[in-house]
């Protein structure tokens, strides 16, 4: 598991991909920045039981994942359509339609009401769902890494789009 890796490698290849340890674009590189740091969220409320820091922390959730599908939706989805299969594109867009309407549900709850612990882990399954599909080997990522599109210049478009996006939303940047 993760402890017997050597951090010193970790952290000196954090771009590189384990399989083949060539580096990811930065586009692909950011995307994936943003899926660890969601998950860490994920993985932090389940320890929380303190209801006030657990609405802080889903509306940081919520906050990453709408800023995340938005540039996804804008810029990643649409420059890959023709370099990445259809039918991956197409299941993604709806996969974050899903996130989108059950978080909608949740932000119009308090975490002291029935079933708002339950509604934050299923959306946690269903990210973690979701980034699988793009990070796994012949998905959404190792398809557009194949492809023609510039992942530098496109991770330049994601990471300024990221950060307009955190800051008229009243986010930090996580980026």
């Amino acid at each position: 598991m993760a402890a017997t890796h050597q951090s010193s490698s970790k952290s000196t290849n954090a771009r590189r991909t384990r399989r083949t340890g060539r580096r990811d674009p930065l586009a692909v590189t950011l995307l994936k920045k943003d899926h660890r740091e969601v998950e860490a969220m994920f993985d932090e409320y389940e320890q929380l039981g303190d209801e006030t820091e657990k609405l802080a922390l889903f509306q940081e959730i919520a906050l990453a994942l709408k800023v995340h599908t938005q540039i996804e939706e804008e810029i990643f989805y649409p420059a890959e359509r023709g370099q990445v299969e259809d039918d991956l594109l197409d299941e993604a867009q709806v996969e974050h339609d899903g996130a989108k309407k059950l978080i909608a549900e949740i932000e119009g709850m308090a975490p002291s009401e029935p079933l708002y612990d339950a509604k934050v882990k299923v959306l946690g399954e269903y990210i973690k769902h979701h980034v699988k599909e793009e990070e796994q080997p012949g998905g959404v990522f190792a398809q557009a890494k194949r492809g023609d599109e510039d992942l530098e210049a496109m991770g330049k478009r994601l990471k300024a789009r990221k950060e307009e996006l955190m800051a008229s939303m009243g986010g930090r940047n996580l980026s």
